[in-house]
């Protein structure tokens, strides 16, 4: 059985679920967190037994600091030592100018897709850095080439989440270079998932896609290979990077 351990947070579905499918192939015990799709999730975990890895699934609002404590307590307990952390989950909400936002839904967005990605950033240092005993180990956030482009009349706020988490990934990055972690983002652009339908265009992909430059939207598993590789000894001298997989966007 392998060594290595990562957690995914919002596993179940799209990216989350490709990295979680891919990291099982490659060796590594998987923890898909989900918070509300307890069906995909199951889905994915069931996937990888049957591919003869192992994966476990736990419920988390990682916004929420007591979930993520119960979230790293298990995967301390099922599978063991935490190498890997892939902040996957965030969230966004219906297509709309930034004089259209409201209180409600600003709060929403900083939790899911920034709270989140700090709060169990913070819980896997304690676990993999130096500092505190550990051995070492590998942050991967997914942001979005959102946080370059701004995302006008359709997602200022989610843009600006993912500038935040970009901003967290370099500074995280230069804190703890010298305590055997490293940290690095993947930013997608359009990917074909269900999150567009959550901005309430589900065809998003397709309208947008012919537009960019490669001419088309890209695939949950081309990401999860970015994500994978940042994660890997192949990218032992790279943190505080970012890499664009966004088809030239």
């Amino acid at each position: 059985m392998s060594d290595d351990v990562v957690l995914i947070t919002g596993g179940g579905r799209g990216i989350g679920a490709a990295t979680a499918r891919l990291a099982a192939a490659r060796g590594y015990r998987v923890c898909v967190n989900f918070r509300t799709d307890e069906a995909s999730a199951a889905g994915v975990v069931d996937e990888i037994r049957a591919a003869g890895g192992t994966a476990i699934a736990v419920r988390a609002d990682v916004s929420r600091s007591t979930e993520v404590d119960r979230l790293f307590q298990a995967v301390d307990q099922q599978l063991g030592t935490l190498t890997a952390l892939v902040n996957n989950a965030g969230t966004l909400e219906k297509q709309c100018r930034l004089d259209e936002l409201d209180e409600e839904r600003l709060t929403r967005i900083w939790a899911a897709n920034i709270t989140g990605p700090f709060l169990c950033a913070a819980a896997a240092v304690r676990r993999m850095s130096t500092r505190y005993g550990g051995s070492g180990g590998a942050i991967v956030n997914v942001s979005s080439a959102a946080s370059r482009i701004g995302s006008p009349n359709e997602y200022v706020d989610y843009a600006a989440s993912k500038g935040a988490l970009d901003s967290m990934t370099r500074g995280l990055a230069l804190e703890v270079a010298a305590e055997g972690i490293r940290v690095n983002a993947v930013r997608p652009g359009l990917i074909h998932t269900d999150i567009h339908a959550q901005g309430g265009e589900p065809g998003r992909v397709d309208r947008v896609g012919p537009q960019l430059p490669m001419g088309r939207g890209g695939r949950p598993e081309e990401i999860a290979e970015g994500i994978l590789w940042l994660l890997s000894p192949a990218a032992s001298y790279a943190t505080g990077a970012f890499i664009d997989l966004a088809g030239g966007r």
